[in-house]
């Protein structure tokens, strides 16, 4: 059984009948369409046969709607205004000015850089939607894996068995204390400066370099507070619970707090990075946005130089 089509009419057809509406000529019609002359009149005699009625009186030079064009292009108005909207939402999907940009970092980087750099990316791009999370390291990783985001920012990581790993910056961790503590006079800080003071403890990786800074100092590490977060460490050292040794990111988004910050010895680099599919190619949004944070970085590697 052969189904008949419902509805016939081309898209096509109703553009070039449009277009002899606006320009009341198939020559003009034509200019602005980019096809012949020819091929107008011929759509807008086809459309005419499809409906079966006449939409315009022919004259010498000019095509004169009829009552059944004018109806014509009534019905035919939102539809175009809809095919505009389409065309502006693809033109900006391509340019990176709309669309949807899932991110997902850990606390030091989405407490500290990330903020900035999203400030000015949705500037002038008021068609974007962002979402953004905050979450412990193996969450951020889950989440970028199986496509829940399409960004992740970590520090730490440098490389992944499923998940594309781009380096933003690698800097020096930091020692941070409350204005005022004994430790401010000193231009660096060592695991033997911080024996005699309070210790805040990280238990996360960055926990390990900062133990394994202390083993090369043969220095022993008695953390006298332990805390998963750096930013947590900061608030901590700002309160005066003791001395904490954090990445710089995490340390800068309180620079205004009651913190005094200090070069931390030996140095124990740490990375930050962005993680992305490897089997998913990067979206224009994706690759904007990670364009508006290389300068923050440059910005702050050059302030720890």
């Amino acid at each position: 059984m052969k189904l008949e089509r419902k509805n016939d009419l081309s898209l096509r057809l109703l553009e070039v009948f449009d277009a002899v509406m606006r320009r009341r000529t198939t020559v003009d019609a034509a200019e602005d369409l980019g096809v012949s002359q020819p091929a107008v009149s011929n759509a807008v005699k086809a459309l005419e046969k499809q409906i079966g009625v006449n939409l315009f009186e022919r004259g010498a030079r000019r095509m004169t709607p009829t009552e059944e064009a004018w109806r014509l292009q009534r019905q035919i108005e939102p539809l175009f205004s809809l095919v505009n909207n389409i065309e502006t939402e693809l033109r900006g999907l391509r340019a990176g000015r709309s669309g949807r940009l899932k991110l997902i970092a850990t606390p030091p980087l989405g407490h500290g850089a990330l903020p900035a750099a999203l400030t000015r990316f949705l500037a002038d791009r008021e068609g974007v939607e962002v979402s953004y999370d905050i979450r412990r390291l193996e969450t951020v990783i889950q989440n970028v894996e199986i496509g829940q985001a399409e960004l992740g920012f970590a520090l730490g990581v440098t490389r992944h068995a499923t998940l594309e790993v781009t380096a933003l910056a690698e800097e020096r961790m930091v020692a941070v204390l409350p204005n005022g503590h004994p430790l401010t006079d000193r231009a660096e800080i060592s695991p033997r400066d911080i024996t005699e003071h309070r210790l805040i403890g990280l238990e996360t990786s960055l926990g390990a370099a900062i133990r394994h800074a202390f083993a090369a100092a043969e220095v022993p590490y008695q953390a006298n507070v332990q805390v998963r977060y750096c930013h947590t460490a900061c608030v901590l050292a700002a309160a005066g619970v003791g001395v904490a040794v954090v990445d710089p990111w995490s340390a800068r988004f309180l620079q205004s707090s009651n913190i005094t910050v200090r070069p931390f010895l030996p140095s124990t680099s740490v990375s930050a990075t962005v993680l992305h599919r490897r089997d998913t190619p990067w979206t224009p949004l994706a690759a904007g946005f990670v364009a508006e944070l290389e300068p923050l970085f440059a910005i702050g590697s050059a302030a720890e130089e």
